[in-house]
């Protein structure tokens, strides 16, 4: 930009003007600045020379500005259409703005104004020292006129009092710092984003445009099906779909009809069981009869006295010995030295044992104190041993409770754990490797019993350990309606631990047509009870769901027995003591 403003052109011509005028005044005795002859004597003295030289220049810039022919509207503020944005000064305002405040440009200002304070480049103006993250934008449209210049900036407005005239005053953008600025006006763009109503999702209860021309009989990544076949294929499905519930209904009442014929067998068999088999329940063991009459379930009068004389008393506890645990576990919660630890364990196994029932919640539940009391008796009992609590022994305890008294259910509840296999999962680390044994005998029974779900599980890398503690700690409390597990007692009294994994494998068998599905999550949720697409069907079909984390896969008593009872023949006695002698010779 190589223009020089008409303001700084004018005050360099008056200041030649001046010199000459005083040259000729100080060498002649005419009135160098008469008009028309006036006859006024000029007074000699720097007032009078300051005052004739602001007139000259006054009139001299009004004959300027109808030289150059360009209208322009002025206002306060406002720059000379003439002066270009390099007469801008630093602070924001121009050379013509003081004549604009109500005074004329004084002397001094004059003589400072030379060629040295024309700038050819723009300076910075104090709205652009507000902000130096965004430099401003100066578009020349042409060179040769200096009047042409546009000055584009995003800044916010300057602090300056002083706005420079070239660009309109900017309103701030709102950020979330500066909530006391003024709102900016909202852009036509969005004040039209704004104004335009959102699109508010409904819910259709229809078949969408999309699900009425894609086939439902056939993959996406096939060629299409004519529609005439599609709906016919769709229709058969509908059809095979309404069969398949049908005939489910139909075997859940046969079985609900024969569990109802087995209950009415159990108790009028109750003579057979208190002539033949109190007497000496080892014989029953002994005599097929007998044993399929066991296998049948006890009747639930007599359930208490024969687990007490199966299980026996091989630990030799006498009938006080609840008595003093539980004394000593009181005498330790008075004095704050029960293990807090170890007592929220408690509470808390207890808050899911056997909810449906709700006999042993917390604060209204009937048994949940003598509950309480068992299990920290039993904490108490295990104490010299250097063992604590394991979570599930509040089932244990629970399934006890319900069938006798709290002395007699502690004395049972010891002598069943003091089983090896019990023992082994309720033993903490110093059973680590027992617990591993018996992992290991249960893998080679499911790899020789159901080979291909042992496949898909090694594929998977599921081992014993995902699963089967959760089904042992608890004796499938957690899993199984109550009826189920106590039959499941009955049977694993009388047999011994090898009836643990004979029910276990019944459950996977039972399971045997999910557990081919190619993904780990989808295989380990399956076999907690926590599969979605189960628990939407189960609900589909109104089943009950609370009969255990397995009520949704539809697993009762009569469809377990049903895959024991398959399993019979497969079994074999032997086989168990081979895997023991092999994996725990020491038992």
């Amino acid at each position: 930009m190589t223009e020089i403003s008409h303001t700084g052109k004018n005050v360099q011509e008056v200041v030649l003007e001046r010199e000459s005028r005083i040259t000729t005044f100080t060498t002649d005795d005419d009135d160098a600045f008469s008009e028309g002859g006036d006859d006024a004597r000029f007074e000699f003295n720097s007032t009078a020379i300051r005052e004739e030289l602001e007139r000259n220049f006054r009139t001299r810039h009004e004959h300027t500005e109808e030289g150059e022919g360009e209208s322009s509207t002025h206002a306060n503020n406002s720059q000379d259409p003439d002066a270009s944005v390099s007469s801008l000064d630093i602070d924001g305002s121009d050379n013509s703005s003081q004549s604009t405040q109500g005074s004329h440009p004084r002397l001094n200002d004059i003589q400072n104004s030379n060629l040295e304070d024309v700038s050819l480049s723009p300076p910075v103006s104090a709205h652009h020292e507000a902000s130096l993250a965004i430099p401003p934008v100066t578009v020349v449209k042409d060179a040769d006129r200096a009047s042409a210049h546009i000055s584009t900036t995003s800044e916010i407005p300057p602090t300056s009092p002083t706005r420079p005239v070239s660009t309109p005053p900017i309103p701030p953008s709102k950020t979330p710092a500066s909530d006391g600025e003024p709102d900016a006006p909202p852009s036509p763009g969005s004040r039209q984003a704004q104004e335009t109503p959102m699109h508010r999702p409904t819910r259709s209860f229809g078949p969408s445009a999309l699900e009425k021309v894609i086939s439902k009989t056939r993959p996406s990544f096939l060629p299409p099906k004519p529609k005439d076949e599609d709906n016919r294929h769709l229709a058969d499905w509908e059809k095979m779909m309404k069969l398949s519930r049908l005939a489910e209904e139909k075997r859940r009442k046969a079985l609900q009809e024969r569990r109802l014929a087995r209950e009415k067998e159990v108790e009028s068999s109750t003579e057979i069981w208190e002539k033949e088999v109190l007497p000496d329940w080892r014989h029953a063991v002994k005599t097929p009869r007998l044993r399929q009459l066991w296998w049948n379930g006890i009747p639930p009068k007599l359930r208490s006295q024969l687990w007490e004389k199966a299980l026996g008393n091989a630990l030799a506890l006498s009938k006080d010995t609840y008595r003093t645990c539980v004394a000593r576990a009181k005498r330790a919660l008075s004095t704050n030295s029960f293990p807090t630890t170890m007592l929220n364990l408690i509470e808390e196994d207890i808050g899911t044992t056997l909810p449906d029932l709700r006999l042993f919640l917390p604060n209204t539940g009937p048994l949940h104190q003598d509950l309480k009391d068992l299990l920290c008796a039993w904490v108490v009992s295990r104490s010299d041993e250097g063992l604590g609590y394991v979570t599930g022994a509040s089932k244990i305890a629970a399934m006890f409770l319900l069938n006798m008294n709290p002395p007699a259910a502690f004395l049972c509840m010891r002598n069943l754990l003091e089983r090896h296999c019990m023992r082994s999962f309720y033993g903490g680390l110093s059973a680590k490797e027992d617990v591993e044994a018996y992992y290991r005998i249960f893998d080679t029974l499911l790899a020789d019993g159901m080979p291909k779900i042992y496949f898909n599980f090694k594929q998977h890398q599921i081992s014993p350990v995902a699963y089967l503690p959760d089904w042992i700690l608890p004796v499938f409390l957690d899993h199984l309606p109550l009826e189920a597990c106590a039959r499941i007692w009955d049977v694993l009294i009388l047999e011994g631990d090898s009836f643990l994994f004979r029910a276990a494998l019944a459950m996977l068998g039972v399971l045997e047509p999910r557990l081919f599905f190619p993904d780990r999550t989808e295989l380990l949720g399956i076999l907690r009870g926590e599969n979605k697409a189960a628990l939407e069907v189960a609900k589909r079909d109104s089943l009950a769901l609370e009969g255990g984390k397995y009520a949704i896969y539809g697993i009762d008593e009569e469809v377990l027995w049903e895959r024991i009872i398959e399993l019979e023949d497969w079994w074999k006695d032997s086989t168990w003591a081979r895997l023991i002698q092999r994996e725990l010779p020491d038992l």
